[in-house]
Protein backbone atom coordinates (compact mmCIF):
# COMPACT_ATOMS: atom_id res chain seq x y z
CA UNK A 1 0.00 0.00 0.00
CA UNK A 2 1.39 3.64 -1.09
CA UNK A 3 1.73 6.25 1.76
CA UNK A 4 -0.99 8.24 0.65
CA UNK A 5 -3.36 5.47 0.73
CA UNK A 6 -2.14 4.06 4.25
CA UNK A 7 -2.69 8.11 5.09
CA UNK A 8 -6.38 7.71 3.90
CA UNK A 9 -7.05 4.00 6.04
CA UNK A 10 -5.31 5.69 9.05
CA UNK A 11 -7.78 8.70 8.85
CA UNK A 12 -11.09 6.62 8.14
CA UNK A 13 -10.44 4.76 10.98
CA UNK A 14 -9.40 7.59 13.18
CA UNK A 15 -12.72 9.53 12.50
CA UNK A 16 -14.54 6.60 12.16
CA UNK A 17 -18.21 7.13 13.86
CA UNK A 18 -17.76 11.43 13.82
CA UNK A 19 -19.36 13.90 11.85
CA UNK A 20 -18.80 17.54 11.14
CA UNK A 21 -20.77 20.09 12.97
CA UNK A 22 -22.87 21.90 10.44
CA UNK A 23 -24.01 19.39 7.66
CA UNK A 24 -23.33 16.53 9.94
CA UNK A 25 -21.59 14.37 7.22
CA UNK A 26 -18.68 12.10 8.25
CA UNK A 27 -15.99 13.58 8.93
CA UNK A 28 -13.25 11.76 6.88
CA UNK A 29 -14.92 13.12 3.79
CA UNK A 30 -13.69 16.79 4.91
CA UNK A 31 -10.09 15.60 4.98
CA UNK A 32 -10.53 13.53 1.24
CA UNK A 33 -11.92 16.96 0.30
CA UNK A 34 -9.44 19.17 1.64
CA UNK A 35 -6.69 16.57 0.21
CA UNK A 36 -7.89 16.24 -3.35
CA UNK A 37 -8.07 20.58 -3.19
CA UNK A 38 -4.73 20.13 -1.94
CA UNK A 39 -3.27 18.26 -5.12
CA UNK A 40 -4.65 21.05 -7.35
CA UNK A 41 -2.19 22.92 -6.30
CA UNK A 42 0.87 21.07 -5.19
CA UNK A 43 2.86 18.05 -6.56
CA UNK A 44 4.39 17.46 -2.70
CA UNK A 45 2.74 14.12 -1.61
CA UNK A 46 4.06 14.96 1.72
CA UNK A 47 1.28 18.21 2.10
CA UNK A 48 -1.32 15.97 0.51
CA UNK A 49 -0.82 13.19 3.00
CA UNK A 50 -0.75 15.94 5.20
CA UNK A 51 -4.18 17.56 4.39
CA UNK A 52 -5.19 14.14 4.33
CA UNK A 53 -4.69 13.70 8.05
CA UNK A 54 -4.56 17.62 9.53
CA UNK A 55 -7.46 17.25 11.74
CA UNK A 56 -6.67 13.56 13.14
CA UNK A 57 -5.03 15.21 16.24
CA UNK A 58 -7.05 18.15 16.86
CA UNK A 59 -10.23 16.17 16.48
CA UNK A 60 -9.29 12.31 17.08
CA UNK A 61 -7.13 12.16 19.69
CA UNK A 62 -4.08 10.75 17.42
CA UNK A 63 -0.73 12.10 18.60
CA UNK A 64 1.73 13.67 16.49
CA UNK A 65 4.13 10.93 17.63
CA UNK A 66 2.12 8.72 16.23
CA UNK A 67 2.12 10.27 12.55
CA UNK A 68 5.64 11.05 12.71
CA UNK A 69 6.80 7.58 12.88
CA UNK A 70 4.10 6.09 10.16
CA UNK A 71 4.10 9.21 7.49
CA UNK A 72 7.35 10.57 8.83
CA UNK A 73 8.59 13.90 9.90
CA UNK A 74 7.77 15.99 7.30
CA UNK A 75 4.28 15.21 7.30
CA UNK A 76 3.95 15.41 11.05
CA UNK A 77 5.12 19.15 10.90
CA UNK A 78 2.06 19.93 8.55
CA UNK A 79 0.10 18.32 10.57
CA UNK A 80 1.67 19.71 13.89
CA UNK A 81 1.03 23.67 12.09
CA UNK A 82 -2.26 23.80 11.51
CA UNK A 83 -3.36 21.72 14.79
CA UNK A 84 -4.42 24.44 17.01
CA UNK A 85 -4.06 24.65 20.59
CA UNK A 86 -7.74 24.19 21.98
CA UNK A 87 -7.14 24.90 25.48
CA UNK A 88 -8.98 22.58 26.79
CA UNK A 89 -9.51 23.72 30.42
CA UNK A 90 -10.53 26.43 28.57
CA UNK A 91 -14.28 27.74 27.09
CA UNK A 92 -14.09 27.30 23.84
CA UNK A 93 -16.54 30.54 22.70
CA UNK A 94 -13.44 32.08 25.22
CA UNK A 95 -10.07 30.98 23.14
CA UNK A 96 -11.58 31.60 19.64
CA UNK A 97 -10.05 34.81 18.37
CA UNK A 98 -6.55 33.49 20.09
CA UNK A 99 -6.69 30.24 18.69
CA UNK A 100 -7.35 31.81 15.04
CA UNK A 101 -4.81 34.52 15.90
CA UNK A 102 -2.20 32.09 16.53
CA UNK A 103 -2.86 30.44 13.36
CA UNK A 104 -3.16 33.18 11.64
CA UNK A 105 0.31 34.16 12.73
CA UNK A 106 1.89 31.32 11.97
CA UNK A 107 0.59 30.87 8.00
CA UNK A 108 1.70 34.76 7.67
CA UNK A 109 5.07 33.75 8.74
CA UNK A 110 5.39 31.03 6.95
CA UNK A 111 7.07 29.65 3.29
CA UNK A 112 6.28 26.85 3.51
CA UNK A 113 4.29 26.63 0.24
CA UNK A 114 3.03 22.67 1.21
CA UNK A 115 1.83 23.94 4.56
CA UNK A 116 0.35 27.35 2.21
CA UNK A 117 -1.70 24.23 -0.08
CA UNK A 118 -2.55 22.19 2.77
CA UNK A 119 -4.13 25.54 4.39
CA UNK A 120 -6.19 25.97 0.68
CA UNK A 121 -7.74 22.32 0.70
CA UNK A 122 -8.87 22.27 4.32
CA UNK A 123 -10.57 25.84 4.22
CA UNK A 124 -11.62 26.11 0.73
CA UNK A 125 -13.38 22.60 1.81
CA UNK A 126 -14.78 24.60 5.10
CA UNK A 127 -15.57 27.19 2.98
CA UNK A 128 -17.88 24.83 0.83
CA UNK A 129 -19.70 23.30 3.16
CA UNK A 130 -19.93 27.10 5.20
CA UNK A 131 -21.96 28.19 1.53
CA UNK A 132 -24.07 25.31 1.35
CA UNK A 133 -25.11 25.90 5.15
CA UNK A 134 -25.39 29.62 4.96
CA UNK A 135 -27.36 29.27 1.43
CA UNK A 136 -29.76 26.70 3.53
CA UNK A 137 -30.46 28.24 6.98
CA UNK A 138 -28.84 32.07 6.45
CA UNK A 139 -27.16 33.44 9.47
CA UNK A 140 -29.14 30.99 11.56
CA UNK A 141 -25.88 28.81 10.13
CA UNK A 142 -23.53 30.55 13.03
CA UNK A 143 -25.31 29.67 15.95
CA UNK A 144 -23.47 26.07 15.14
CA UNK A 145 -20.19 27.37 16.13
CA UNK A 146 -18.10 28.32 19.48
CA UNK A 147 -17.48 32.00 17.45
CA UNK A 148 -21.28 33.01 16.87
CA UNK A 149 -20.49 36.49 15.09
CA UNK A 150 -20.04 36.21 11.12
CA UNK A 151 -17.94 39.35 11.39
CA UNK A 152 -15.03 37.22 13.13
CA UNK A 153 -15.36 34.49 10.88
CA UNK A 154 -15.14 36.63 7.26
CA UNK A 155 -11.56 38.31 9.30
CA UNK A 156 -10.78 34.93 9.57
CA UNK A 157 -11.18 33.42 6.38
CA UNK A 158 -10.41 36.76 4.66
CA UNK A 159 -7.29 36.80 6.45
CA UNK A 160 -6.21 33.53 5.03
CA UNK A 161 -7.02 34.56 1.74
CA UNK A 162 -4.36 37.63 2.16
CA UNK A 163 -1.91 34.68 3.04
CA UNK A 164 -2.51 32.42 0.29
CA UNK A 165 -2.49 35.32 -2.57
CA UNK A 166 0.44 33.37 -4.10
CA UNK A 167 -1.74 30.70 -5.04
CA UNK A 168 -4.05 33.32 -7.05
CA UNK A 169 -3.42 32.13 -10.53
CA UNK A 170 -5.61 28.79 -8.98
CA UNK A 171 -8.58 27.42 -9.25
CA UNK A 172 -9.10 26.86 -6.06
CA UNK A 173 -7.56 30.24 -5.14
CA UNK A 174 -10.57 31.82 -6.77
CA UNK A 175 -13.48 29.39 -5.54
CA UNK A 176 -12.19 30.45 -2.34
CA UNK A 177 -12.20 34.14 -2.67
CA UNK A 178 -15.88 33.53 -4.42
CA UNK A 179 -17.05 31.70 -1.66
CA UNK A 180 -15.83 34.35 0.96
CA UNK A 181 -18.16 37.22 -1.28
CA UNK A 182 -20.94 34.92 -1.63
CA UNK A 183 -21.07 34.24 2.54
CA UNK A 184 -19.65 37.66 4.12
CA UNK A 185 -20.00 40.02 0.55
CA UNK A 186 -17.21 41.93 -0.63
CA UNK A 187 -13.47 41.49 0.97
CA UNK A 188 -11.49 43.75 3.11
Amino acid sequence: MNTLSEAICFATAAFDGMVRKVEHRPAILHSLEAAVIASTVTDETEAVIAAVLHDTVEDAGVSLSEIEVRFGARVAELVAAESENKREDQNPEDTWMIRKQEALDALKSSRDRGLKAMYLGDKLSNMRSLYRGFCTTGDELWTHFHQKDPAAHKWYYCTIAECLVEYRDTAAYAEYVDLIRKIFGDIG
